[in-house]
């Protein structure tokens, strides 16, 4: 059983057990955590597609921990002005264990 759910302008499939890196929330590590954006639902032998979300469907999960990406570096150059510039960036997440898909 799978799921695909919505959070933070992103879209992830998810399974049962699952460890996730999703985009930053507002929990602490060890608490529960629920989407109910879910965009589809899929058994062994039945899809349910929602239009947009499924009516009723949810996924449980729990917070593992909050920690930030590896740095991206940003380099822009212009060839004869002598203009260049370097900055860096680290995106926050929280990574999420999968407990539960009910739908």
């Amino acid at each position: 059983m799978y799921a695909v759910i919505q959070t933070g302008g992103k879209q992830y499939r998810v399974s049962e057990g699952d460890v996730v890196r999703v985009e930053l929330l507002e929990k602490e590590p060890k608490q529960s955590v629920v989407f109910d954006r879910v965009l589809l639902v899929a058994n062994e032998n039945d899809l349910q597609v929602g239009q947009p979300i499924v009516a009723g469907a949810t996924v449980e999960a729990e917070v593992i921990r909050h920690d930030r990406a590896k740095k991206v570096v940003i380099f822009k150059k212009k060839r004869t002005t002598t203009y260049q510039r370097t900055q860096g960036h680290r995106q926050g997440f929280t990574e999420v264990r999968i407990k539960g898909i009910k739908g």
